[in-house]
């Protein structure tokens, strides 16, 4: 056999063992709450490149987009950036089974078998799409129960729609917090009030007058009718010149997967532990303005110029002032942070972002009076 007919043979059975791993593959991943069986799409696209789509068939039959899709030789790598997954494993000789490891937060073994028609496990019809708000709709909550939290309680959030419907959540958030996001600016940005506003916490449950899950406008021009109904709050607003972060594209380019938005038209940012971030369907104005509430000690400004909405996961090596928020209840700290890049660096590597650090003219605003809230 000629040189070239003997390398000939080892493409086509290098190509033969990679498309191996396209199909349907299925598995029972065991967590200490309960079983959930995974679903796993894996098909080749016009380029050769692979793609894989997820799926909690008993959570719901919602769809979870893969991407880093790799098969080199045995190893089989795919990350999950919509809930801050990853699952890698080795794929048998056969090409029947991948013996791997799904991540979200904590590692969990999970053995994938390739399905056959017989053999599939029924995927269950995804969840209808979100009816949304009209875009003219100039929607109050009619309703709203606010009550103090209870002391020392976990967690901390702010939702809406939540468990279906169109209601505002709150859980265990300072007021402090909830002014910042109705008026989508940084702590450095909020001047005066008593100091209540960042030491006692409040649970909310409002309901908007209007159906639909609105949109990130109306919900914050809502919340600010609250803040003015329910805790009398008075302002006024100045200028000042300010240290800040802006946020433009690295020359190397934009590095995030857009969102298909899937009629949501709010984003969802949810914490992966220390030093980890998953967001889904955020604008860049949008991923700044949590940035500045969450993570950044100064205000920031998005001059990236970019429109879309984003789906992405970013993990870095925490500093000190933003590990001094988590208090006693903290998660430890992973075991790989210590290789984890710093923030800025984190950005630019895996969202092709740069954040640079600056002083800019920003608006703040100063609180004339502010009460604790009306009964109920």
């Amino acid at each position: 056999m000629g040189l070239k007919a003997l390398a000939l043979s080892a493409l086509l059975a290098v190509t033969a063992f990679g498309q191996n791993i396209v199909g349907t593959w299925q598995g029972t991943l065991t967590t200490p709450q309960r079983d959930l069986r995974l679903v796993m799409k894996v098909t080749r696209a016009d380029d050769e490149s692979l793609k894989a789509v997820f799926y909690s068939i008993d959570q719901n039959g919602q769809g979870i987009p893969g991407n880093a899709v790799s098969l080199q030789g045995t190893a089989f790598k795919a990350a999950i950036p919509a809930i801050g997954g990853q699952y890698e494993g080795k794929l048998s000789a056969d090409g029947n089974t991948i013996t791997g490891t799904f991540t979200q937060g904590g590692p969990l073994p999970l053995i994938l078998m390739k399905a056959t028609p017989s053999t599939a496990w029924a995927i269950p019809d995804p969840p209808p799409p979100p009816k949304l708000m009209p875009a003219d709709a100039k929607p109050v909550f009619e309703v709203a129960t606010i009550k103090p939290s209870v002391p020392d309680s976990p967690g901390q959030g702010l939702n809406v729609g939540r468990g279906g419907g169109n209601a505002f959540t709150t859980l265990n958030l300072p007021l402090s917090e909830l002014i910042k996001f109705a008026y989508g600016i940084h702590a450095k940005q909020l001047i005066g009030g008593p100091a209540w506003l960042e030491s006692e916490k409040f649970d909310i449950l409002a309901k908007p007058d209007v159906p639909g899950i609105p949109s990130g406008p109306q919900l914050k021009t809502m919340v600010q009718k609250l803040l003015a109904e329910r805790f009398g709050m008075e302002f006024h607003r100045e200028k000042k010149e300010l240290s800040a972060y802006v946020i433009t594209v690295d020359k190397a380019g934009v590095k995030m997967t857009k969102s298909e938005g899937n009629g949501v038209n709010l984003p969802g940012f949810g914490g992966r532990g220390p030093g980890a971030i998953g967001v889904q369907n955020a604008t860049m104005a949008e991923f700044a303005d949590f940035l500045q509430a969450r993570i950044l000690e100064r205000p920031v400004v998005d001059q990236t110029g970019l429109t879309d909405r984003y789906n992405f996961t970013l993990e870095w090596k925490p500093d000190p002032t933003q590990l001094a928020g988590a208090g006693p209840n903290a998660p430890a700290l992973p075991q790989n942070i210590e290789d984890r890049p710093d923030f800025m660096t984190a950005a630019r590597q895996t969202l092709g972002l740069k954040i640079e650090s600056g002083k800019a003219p920003v608006e703040v605003i100063v609180i004339d009076k502010i009460v604790k809230p009306t009964a109920n």
